[in-house]
């Protein structure tokens, strides 16, 4: 099992999980190609990963935009000669409850964390079925496994990433494609995400609960390194990731 010379696209990858990932894995011999808003930041950390003597390339990407994906795909094409996973990572998470009627963050999140990783899997798909093979590791969240309170949107979109990235797979045995996919479940792990709360006494609470349990972005990371690490006829497609203390 090894990840070495394994060409990764993450999407998100100027914080949390993305930076966490992209750096195991470059520091595993995988060439990472990095995508995010935040230019200075994929700057940062692809020369980080450089330094350490690692192999990295990046692009501004916002993935609501499909252009931007399709372009952050041909970049690892054009730097490493090919693509052999994406790591769907990009999202926000301002949850609220449903009666303060937050409709921008709803589609904010709609267009992020469902729109944005079907612009991920367009942009692979083509190369992933002539190639006859891929993977596909999406960033659900364990709102998109259980329901809570507050988090009626955000986890729809969660959900449905769930069921797409099933169907994906499901479809790819098929099409003999072999195309595999891995979804996560991240519980409360230590990023940038509580950033984008919008709802006070969302944010209140959310605090409060990461301040007493969360774990760093590492723990997510070192599962992403473990899905790809596995060999071609191996599909491990769920993980949910708790810290020990959260209930």
């Amino acid at each position: 099992m090894t990840i070495e010379n394994k060409i990764v696209v993450i999407t998100g990858a100027s914080s949390g999980i993305g930076e966490a990932s992209a750096k195991l894995l470059a520091s595993h011999g995988a060439k990472v190609v990095l995508g995010a808003r935040r230019k200075e930041r994929l700057e940062n950390i692809a020369a980080d990963i450089q330094a350490q003597g690692g192999q990295a390339a990046y692009r501004v990407t916002d993935v609501t935009k499909p252009a931007d994906l399709i372009a952050l795909v041909e970049l690892a094409k054009q730097a490493f000669g090919g693509i052999d996973v994406i790591f769907n990572n990009a999202g926000i998470m301002p949850t609220s409850p449903i009666s303060a009627l937050k409709i921008d963050d709803w589609n904010a999140m709609i267009d992020v964390n469902l729109k944005g990783v079907l612009n991920g899997v367009a942009a692979v798909m083509p190369s992933f079925t002539q190639q006859k093979h891929g993977q596909i590791i999406t960033t659900s969240s364990v709102a998109g496994i259980k329901s809570f309170i507050g988090s009626g949107v955000y986890g729809a979109t969660k959900f449905a990433v769930r069921n797409f990235m099933e169907v994906i797979r499901m479809e790819s045995v098929k099409e003999q494609t072999n195309i595999r996919t891995t979804s996560l479940y991240p519980a409360a792990i230590n990023t940038e995400l509580l950033n984008t709360i919008t709802d006070a006494n969302s944010l209140k609470g959310m605090n409060a609960l990461y301040e007493a349990v969360g774990i760093s972005p590492e723990a997510v990371a070192r599962v992403v390194d473990f899905a790809i690490a596995q060999p071609d006829d191996v599909n491990v497609n769920e993980f949910t990731i708790y810290p020990t203390a959260q209930a």
